[in-house]
């Protein structure tokens, strides 16, 4: 496996931590009634994966393992006519 693969693996793995962790907040604020501080500690934790996701996304850019791209693939973007501007 190579490194850039597995980046988006871990990067993946850091969004189903975010929607496990929003989902057991939703959870605990429906079980508890704000009885507890369960709910706030799910969602804390959540922030701070959401932080660390995106940490990973700049060193990701800065370090060459992604890519952005465009919404046109390149290979498309060569066929498409080019837009001449008006006088």
């Amino acid at each position: 496996m190579t490194a850039p693969f597995l980046f988006k693996i871990v990067i993946l793995l850091l969004l189903l931590a975010i929607l496990v962790s929003l989902a057991s907040g939703l959870f605990f604020m429906i079980k508890d009634k704000g009885q507890t501080s369960r709910a706030v500690t799910s969602l804390t934790f959540r922030i701070t994966i959401s932080i660390a996701l995106f940490a990973m996304l700049f060193i990701g850019y800065a370090s060459g393992l992604i890519k952005p791209h465009g919404i046109v693939p390149p290979e498309t973007e060569k066929a498409l006519p080019q837009a001449t501007p008006s006088p």
